[in-house]
């Protein structure tokens, strides 16, 4: 039996979990309770959200009631939501935090994310993404000098956006969320994040059905009598990648979670990255200016 690193310490000193339930695509309101309800009763203790998911107020409302059911309280909670694309620039990013804050029925986020690099409905190639992201962050940087955010990062930028961030920032990020598995190994990213006291955190790190029928995949949990998705969840946290693997299936909730009591060795995690193919399943910031 392994003694597990079941937490992270970000650059502000806060722990944050390494696993956690996304939610992404979790819209209805018995799919969120239930969900929410095993999840905390596995030992779940944080909750990815977004603007854009369209269900902060779903949580917000099943966790009056999961919170007291549980015994838990709000602090015991790390909740992470994310800034809407439609939302990008000066005091519209900082209005648009506390509508997810009101809807979370929360005093305070645990992290706030930038969700996209650009603004919504300008074109890619829009040199005003770069003056909208920068307005958003000195919105963010507001909201965590005030407490209202504890932690504050960005999702899906590349690395020309993270090192432009550089040149204007007060306070880096304290996380940085991308897709990341073995068909997309982001090692660019991984090494900016170690060298800047970053936190990688992973989202879609089951891939794809192809991924986890891969042969590889396959013989290694077979070899430590595990699931397909506990190796590639393993694979991300053995790197310190945090998770945020989303179901609303019960087992697949308590599958997810139950990775402590094995360890990959150094040559499987080689091996699997070896698996890298460049494969984006979601979206692709690179083209965004």
């Amino acid at each position: 039996m392994t003694n597990p690193k079941k937490f992270t310490c970000l650059n502000t000193e806060t722990q944050m979990p390494l696993i956690g339930l996304g939610t992404y695509k979790i819209n209805h309101e018995d799919d969120v309770y239930n969900a929410l309800d095993t999840a905390l009763g596995v030992g779940y203790r944080l909750i990815d959200t977004a603007a854009v998911y369209q269900n902060e107020n779903l949580i917000g409302n099943a966790l009056k009631t999961l919170l007291p059911k549980y015994g838990l309280k709000r602090e015991d909670l790390f909740i992470i939501s994310k800034l809407g694309p439609k939302d990008h620039g000066s005091e519209l990013a900082y209005k648009a935090c506390l509508e997810s804050l009101e809807k979370l029925q929360c005093d305070y986020l645990d992290l706030y994310l930038i969700h996209w690099p650009g603004k919504q409905k300008l074109k890619s190639e829009d040199p005003r993404h770069k003056q909208y992201r920068k307005e958003s962050w000195f919105e963010f940087e507001k909201l965590f000098s005030e407490g209202l955010v504890k932690n504050i990062g960005v999702s899906n930028y590349s690395l020309k956006q993270l090192d432009e961030m550089l040149s204007y920032c007060k306070k880096l990020p304290a996380v940085l969320q991308v897709e990341y598995h073995p068909h997309l190994v982001q090692e660019d990213l991984l090494k900016w994040c170690t060298d800047h006291n970053v936190h990688l955190q992973a989202y879609r790190s089951l891939g794809i059905s192809e991924l986890l029928t891969d042969p590889l995949v396959t013989k290694m949990a077979k070899m430590y009598g595990k699931k397909e998705s506990h190796v590639l969840l393993k694979w991300a946290l053995q790197q310190n990648i945090s998770v945020i693997p989303k179901s609303t299936n019960k087992d697949h909730l308590e599958e997810n979670f139950n990775v402590w009591d094995f360890e990959l060795t150094e040559d499987d995690i080689l091996e699997l990255k070896k698996l890298n193919r460049n494969a984006r399943y979601c979206w692709d910031p690179s083209p965004v200016v």
